[in-house]
């Protein structure tokens, strides 16, 4: 058999039919820290997003540290000048701090599940995700990529009908691509592109982001540096009291 014809079996040869969301999922995660930075932005195509996703992708500034923790948890801090600002979800409580400034806002996003950022926005899976807060549709399986092509969307006790579609990389368990669509006019909103994926801890995790507004323009980048995946982070980091 020529390679040519070699190739061209392996490219006939049937995908499997169907994939469980619990065949791609990284059951064994338990946290991951890193320093988010942003690479590109650009406010006025990240403003096709929407204004409030445009504010949270620039407040990182030019880096931030963010630590995540299984299950729905997560901490961002940046700085602005000398005043630091704390960003703490844990469940559905949502608190932002500026201490310098004496900021506290505290907010419960149980009736709010678009506002909870959760390890999806970062390219991750784990099991937490499809208890009580999405459900997981299969698609089909992407031909030219092999990767598992899943629709989630919110529980209907949540009230929230916007749709997420998510290319996930079957061997490493990452989210390879993410399109979010609107609720209201299901239109699509922006596409995520998780890239240059690492291994550690027994993780596999994505360490570049990119951000396409739904004219397919590059709205922003991001990188993940120094991953760490599974090193025991302490549940104080994430107090909401």
């Amino acid at each position: 058999m020529t390679s040519i014809t070699l190739i061209a079996a392996l490219a006939m040869s049937p995908l499997p039919q169907s994939v469980s969301i619990d065949d791609v999922w990284q059951a064994n995660l338990r946290d991951a820290s890193f320093t988010a930075r942003i690479v590109q932005a650009s406010r006025s195509e990240l403003s096709k997003i929407n204004k409030d996703f445009a504010t949270s992708f620039q407040l990182l500034g030019n880096t931030a540290p963010v630590r995540l923790k299984e299950p729905f948890k997560l901490r961002i801090e940046t700085k602005e000048g000398d005043t630091t600002f704390l960003f703490i979800v844990n469940g559905t409580t949502r608190i932002s701090r500026a201490p310098k400034a004496n900021i506290s806002v505290r907010q419960n996003l149980d009736k709010s599940p678009g506002k909870r950022q959760t390890i999806l926005d970062f390219g991750l899976l784990a099991p937490s995700l499809f208890r009580d807060l999405f459900k997981a549709e299969f698609v089909r399986m992407d031909r030219a990529t092999g990767h598992a092509v899943f629709d989630l969307t919110y529980f209907p006790n949540l009230r929230d009908t916007s749709r997420q579609r998510i290319w996930v990389d079957r061997d490493r368990k990452f989210i390879a691509k993410r399109e979010w669509y609107a609720q209201q006019d299901k239109r699509l909103l922006a596409t995520f592109t998780y890239l240059a994926p690492i291994q550690d801890g027994g993780i596999w995790a994505p360490t570049r982001l990119e951000v396409r507004n739904a004219d397919n323009k590059l709205a922003g980048v991001m990188a993940y540096e120094q991953m760490k995946l599974n090193t025991g982070l302490a549940e104080s980091l994430f107090a909401v009291n």
